[in-house]
């Protein structure tokens, strides 16, 4: 068994170098943190290369000398490099992610070339792959390839995490390509991010832009789960905290002790990018020199910036702000005998900068926002029985951990000039206990683990799907277990709910109104004289009179409260008289909650959010939910939380005692229940084990079938009524085969027709 590793590099990088191909260590935490990764699988890695390589003799050798290391090259064209890369990837995502919105840049030739790079990948992995491996994507330049792998493999077990924030959805909804993009990302059964603000805006943009629900973490598409989970990224801790204890780097931790000095040594390290905060980092020290005048010739800032995507022009001019920000410190404050910055514009080999953050008092870790920021982690890592200080960013996603660092705001730069003058005060007892609490959770929370919980989280995820897959009704299925003994049968029972099985969701509950193929299918199945058709639906019972009272068919109204026997309606319950409170409460609750309503029925009230906004519907629905608690269980009222409703009704009478009612009237050779709701798994848990019990929707415990759309409930219905003759085994699967799979081929197209609006 495999586990493919997909990002945009791989954790090595080819340098052509006196005629041959030499291979580099790749820069960046993603690469050195999964690169480090233990797994029980045979773990191999697809990505770019890094280089623009020309000759096929070239990619030959490349690809030979990469493979003894498990890795698998994607070659890219220098076009591809500028438009996918340093273009869509970090000129159009990357900033918009980082709420730098005026440095989004929207290219029609960006977007052709994203796309096209990640169908690159996906031809790559499709090439590779085997039945049982497993695909881990990694990242903003790879978010459609999880959608392709999905089109070709249903099955395959296909994991994303995403490394950088993800903006809220007043942000991300400016993206013009937005959908298909959310799509290609929900392609994945476990999609991740490194913190709960992340987690919460995807969920938040997906359901807003295409619509679909999710249930706290999770939404059903198709056949199958996805779930979306935070799992901050760890280091390999005991790499950095043994590197005291490393012969190779003592004698580069005493050099950087000769270098610097008896200075206070205040320690930063970054790619070049603006979402790092390095100008306002800067002015930040500048102010600290201004306001603390003593510690001029006493405490030094060693800035890396490692080089990044310096033909993007952004970051162009920010290396050139840098520099003037830079030369103008050192410019007003330095001296023959100290300079304020160090400056080094280049990587540093592991032993190199273990060995700084091992001897840096501070530590100046202030993005403007970032994903996870691991240098924070590895500085922490390093500390061993020495004391240091941690100032960090509150927009870095490590802030959600590391909560004994100094916690600064990046964009105040008067704040930071505070927090180095508190960390170069601070009693040495105070550090050891902060950096010892620090390294309680980074020693926990590795790199290791981190993949651990993901795989862990995703084995569950696809192990529940292929659950619901199992359920899944198939052709073979409706012909063996569903027609064959339908027509068999001498007496039957067929149990249906309306909204969201018969008949799909509306937006507005009126508009819901039966088709006449529907009604015609019901007429043809009721006057079947084996056959009791049952609609038993949360309705009030005038609607469900008005759509189907000339229907050979037997109606229950408002979950059974109510039911059509002989012709004539009859009252389980008396018609409630509410409490006024309770009416006023949800009076106060649609008026708070734009296009909202209010349905009133005999024995129930019902509050419906489907016109409303998601998230404020989902917010309401759970205060209304809090709100009712007590006065419900003081008037013995049960309160029910369908498809986008929220009910409040007697216990009683549900569609479980409806079901138990018909079962006790007749007994009946074969049954068949439909629904999509919560409500019908009361009638699902009512039946004997042989009946044939189908959840449309999201998959049941209750039900033993599950049918993923509602557009497919009439087709089987169709399948029922088509043929009431002679029953021939044979001739009857190979029609249900034909005639179901063309079915499914229609379902499928309109699906991802409405999927993509």
């Amino acid at each position: 068994m495999k586990l493919y590793i997909i990002s945009n590099r791989l954790p090595v990088k080819a340098v052509h170098r006196d005629g041959a191909y030499l291979f580099t260590r790749s820069e960046g935490g993603l690469a050195t943190g999964l690169h480090a990764l233990h797994t029980r699988y045979e773990k191999h890695w697809i990505g770019w290369p890094g280089v623009d390589v020309e000759t096929d003799e070239d990619r030959r050798s490349i690809r030979e000398e990469l493979a003894k290391m498990n890795f698998h090259p994607i070659f890219l064209t220098p076009e591809q490099i500028a438009n996918y890369y340093e273009g869509y990837s970090n000129s159009t995502i990357w900033p918009l992610c980082h709420y730098f919105f005026a440095f989004t840049r929207y290219r029609k030739d960006f977007w052709e070339a994203y796309r096209k790079v990640n169908a690159l990948f996906c031809e790559e992995i499709l090439r590779r792959i085997e039945p049982d491996d497993i695909v881990w994507v990694q990242d903003y330049q790879l978010m459609l390839l999880p959608g392709l792998l999905r089109e070709h493999r249903p099955a395959l077990r296909i994991g994303y995490f995403h490394h950088i924030p993800f903006p809220s959805y007043e942000l991300f909804r400016i993206l013009p390509e937005r959908a298909e993009i959310l799509r290609g990302v929900l392609g994945a059964d476990l999609v991740a991010f490194h913190t709960h603000d992340y987690m919460r805006h995807f969920i938040g943009t997906a359901e807003r832009v295409l619509h679909i629900n999710f249930r706290l973490d999770e939404t059903q598409i198709g056949n199958r789960c996805v779930r979306v989970d935070a799992l901050p990224m760890g280091i390999d801790y005991a790499a950095f905290h043994g590197i005291s204890s490393n012969a190779g780097a003592q004698p580069l931790i005493a050099k950087t002790r000769e270098q610097f000095g008896d200075r206070k040594l205040i320690l930063s390290v970054d790619r070049l990018d603006y979402s790092k905060g390095i100008l306002h980092r800067l002015r930040g020290f500048g102010s600290f020199l201004e306001r603390y005048p003593e510690y001029r010739g006493q405490a030094t800032l060693a800035m890396v910036i490692v080089p990044s995507r310096d033909r993007v022009n952004s970051y162009a001019d920010l290396k050139t702000e840098i520099d003037k920000e830079i030369g103008a410190i050192n410019g007003r404050y330095s001296t023959m005998e100290w300079t304020p910055v160090r400056y080094f514009y280049h990587g540093f080999s592991f032993e190199e900068l273990a060995a700084m953050y091992y001897v840096a008092d501070v530590a100046l870790v202030t993005p403007l926002r970032d994903g996870m920021n691991l240098v924070a982690k590895e500085y922490v890592a390093v500390k061993n029985d020495n004391p240091g200080v941690l100032i960090l960013s509150e927009m870095a996603g490590a802030a959600v951990e590391l909560a004994d660092a100094l916690p600064i705001n990046p964009n105040d730069t008067e704040q930071i000039a505070a927090a180095i003058h508190r960390a170069l005060t601070m009693p040495v007892e105070e550090q050891l206990r902060r950096i010892e609490r620090m390294q309680a959770v980074v020693s926990t929370q590795t790199v290791n683990k981190w993949a651990a919980d993901f795989m862990k989280e995703l084995a569950d995820v696809c192990r529940h799907n292929e659950a619901v897959r199992r359920k899944r009704l198939t052709s073979e299925t409706v012909a063996a277990e569903i027609v064959g003994p339908y027509r068999r049968a001498k007496r039957r029972l067929l149990l249906f709910d309306y909204d969201g099985t018969l008949a799909p969701i509306r937006s507005r509950p009126e508009e819901a109104v039966p088709s006449h193929r529907l009604c015609e299918l019901l007429r043809t199945l009721g006057t079947d004289a084996a056959n009791r058709v049952v609609i038993c639906s949360g309705r009030d019972s005038g609607t469900l009179e008005k759509w189907f009272g000339g229907l050979p068919v037997s109606l229950a109204a408002e979950h059974g409260a109510f039911y059509k026997d002989r012709g004539a309606w009859r009252c389980n319950i008396r018609p409630a008289s509410w409490d006024p409170k309770l009416s006023a409460l949800l009076e106060h609750f649609a008026q708070k909650t734009p296009r909202s309503r209010i349905e009133r029925k005999q024995t129930a009230l019902a509050w419906h959010y489907r016109e409303a906004d998601s998230w404020l519907g989902q917010l309401r629905a759970q205060q209304l939910v809090n709100a009712l608690m007590p006065l419900c269980a003081r008037l013995n009222l049960h309160i029910l939380q369908g498809d986008k409703v929220v009910e409040i009704k007697s216990p009683r009478f549900t569609k479980g005692s409806e079901t138990l009612r018909l079962l006790r009237q007749e007994r009946y050779d074969f049954i068949l229940a439909l629904g999509d709701d919560t409500t019908d798994d009361d009638m699902f848990a009512a039946l004997p084990p042989r009946a044939l019990s189908i959840k449309v929707g999201n998959a049941s415990e209750h039900a033993r079938y599950n049918m993923p759309e509602q557009s497919e409930v009439v087709p089987l219905l169709e399948l029922l009524a088509r043929d009431r003759g002679s029953f021939d085994p044979a001739g009857v699967k190979h029609a249900i085969r034909t005639t179901w799979n063309n079915l499914k081929k229609l379902v499928a197209g309109r699906r991802t027709e409405e999927y993509g609006q």
